[in-house]
C-alpha cells in the first residue's frame, strides 16, 4: 500500500507540470521536481540521484559485420527503412536516436523498451514517465524486422535493429557527416519494467546528477556532454521547460511562450536554428542561453563549459566524439540470462511466460 501511495504522489507531482517546480527537491535523476516535504518519503538519502560509476562497457560478444554471413541484407534493410522514414518525417529519425538511448540506458541494449504491456505486466518501460507518450519510431523498427524475417528467419535481434536504426538516422540527419561504427550480436530481453526508467537522466537534472547517471553506465563527463548534443534534433513538451522562461534569452523565451500558449503538452523544436539537422548547433545554443531544459542550461557550468565551447567552435570535434560515444552506448550489456531473438519486436516469443 505504501508503494502504491508513493507512486500516486509521484504521478500527481508529475502531472502538475511547472507548478510543481517551485521550491523543490530533485530526484529520479531530474525527471521530477518534488516538493521538499516529500523528500523523506520518496527520495531517502538522495536515492534517486546517486549511482556508483562502473567500468566502460566492453561490448563483449559483439562484432562488426556480425550478419555478413548469416543475413547479409540485414543492415541494408534497416538503412532503407530508416531513409524512407526520415525522408517523410525527419522527426522520426530523432525518435530513433532517442529510442536507442532509452533502450540501452535501461538493462543494456536488449530492446526491452519495445515491449508492449501484457496482462501480466501492464507497466513496461514504455509506461515509464520518461517514455510515456513520447517515444517514436516503433513502426520503423517493425517494418525493418518484418522484412528481415522474410529474408533471414530468426536471425537478427530487435536490439540490433534498434542500434542500426539509430546509426542510420544519425547519418541521414547529419547529411552524412556522422557515421557511427555499430557492432551487432545483441540479443533481446524478456523483461521490461517502467520502474527502471528512473535511471534515465531527466530535463531537470543538474551537472552532478547528469554525471552520476552517465558514470553509472561507464561514461565520462565529456561523453555526457557529447551525447547531450543529440538535443539538437527532436521536439520537447512545454511542461518540461516552461518554468525556465525567465532564465532564457528573452527573445527566445518570448517565442517559446507564444508556441506553448499555456499548454504543457505542446511540442516545440529543441533546436530552433537547425531543427532537423544533427549538428553542433546545440552547443552554441547552450552558450547563447537558447536551450530548453535545465539539463541543457547547466552545461554552461564551470565543470563542462570548456567542452561546450570546444564542441561549438572546432569543426568536426563534436561529430567525431559523438560517433565514439554512440558506438560505446551500443556496447552496454545487461543481464545476459534468458535472452532470445524475438519474432515480433513488441512481444516476447512465448507470451505465456511473460
Amino acid at each position: 500500500m505504501a508503494t502504491k501511495l508513493a507512486a500516486l504522489v509521484v504521478l500527481v507531482a508529475f502531472l502538475a507540470g511547472p507548478a510543481a517546480c517551485e521550491g523543490t527537491y530533485i530526484c529520479f535523476n531530474g525527471w521530477l521536481r518534488l516538493p521538499s516535504i516529500l523528500d523523506k518519503l520518496l527520495c531517502p538519502r538522495g536515492s534517486g540521484t546517486r549511482r556508483e560509476p562502473v567500468p566502460s562497457p566492453s561490448g563483449s560478444g559483439l562484432s562488426y559485420g556480425y550478419y555478413s554471413t548469416s543475413c547479409p541484407s540485414a543492415e541494408k534493410i534497416v538503412k532503407e527503412a530508416v531513409k524512407k522514414a526520415v525522408d517523410e518525417n525527419p522527426g522520426i529519425g530523432a525518435g530513433l536516436v532517442r529510442l536507442f538511448f532509452h533502450d540501452c540506458f535501461v538493462r543494456g541494449c536488449d530492446a526491452s523498451v519495445l515491449l508492449n504491456t501484457t496482462n501480466s505486466n501492464n507497466e513496461t518501460e514504455r509506461e515509464g514517465l520518461p517514455n510515456m507518450n513520447s517515444l517514436r519510431g516503433f513502426e520503423v523498427i517493425d517494418e525493418a524486422k518484418t522484412a528481415i524475417e522474410a529474408a533471414c528467419n530468426n536471425t537478427v535481434s530487435c536490439a540490433d535493429i534498434v542500434a542500426f536504426a539509430a546509426r542510420d538516422a544519425s547519418y541521414f540527419l547529419s547529411n552524412g557527416s556522422i557515421n557511427i561504427p555499430m557492432p551487432g550480436g545483441r540479443y533481446d530481453g524478456r523483461e521490461s519494467f517502467a520502474s527502471e526508467t528512473d535511471q534515465l537522466p531527466g530535463p531537470f537534472s543538474n551537472v552532478a546528477e547528469l554525471n552520476a547517471s552517465f558514470a553509472a553506465k561507464g561514461f565520462t563527463l565529456d561523453e555526457m556532454v557529447t551525447l547531450s548534443g543529440a538535443h539538437t534534433i527532436g521536439r520537447a513538451r512545454c511542461m518540461f521547460f516552461s518554468s525556465r522562461f525567465s532564465e532564457m534569452n528573452q527573445t527566445y523565451a518570448a517565442n517559446l511562450r507564444a508556441e506553448c500558449s499555456n499548454n504543457g503538452d505542446t511540442n516545440v523544436n529543441q533546436d530552433s536554428v537547425t531543427s532537423n539537422v544533427l549538428d553542433k548547433q546545440y552547443y552554441q545554443n547552450v552558450i547563447d542561453n537558447k536551450v530548453l531544459f535545465t539539463s541543457d542550461a547547466v552545461l554552461n557550468s564551470t565543470e563542462t563549459r570548456t567542452q561546450v565551447i570546444d564542441n561549438a567552435d572546432k569543426p568536426g570535434e563534436w561529430e567525431r566524439k559523438f560517433e565514439k560515444a554512440m558506438e560505446k552506448m551500443g556496447k552496454i550489456k545487461g543481464d545476459q540470462q534468458g535472452l532470445e531473438i524475438r519474432k515480433v519486436c513488441w512481444r516476447v516469443n512465448n507470451v505465456g511466460q511473460y
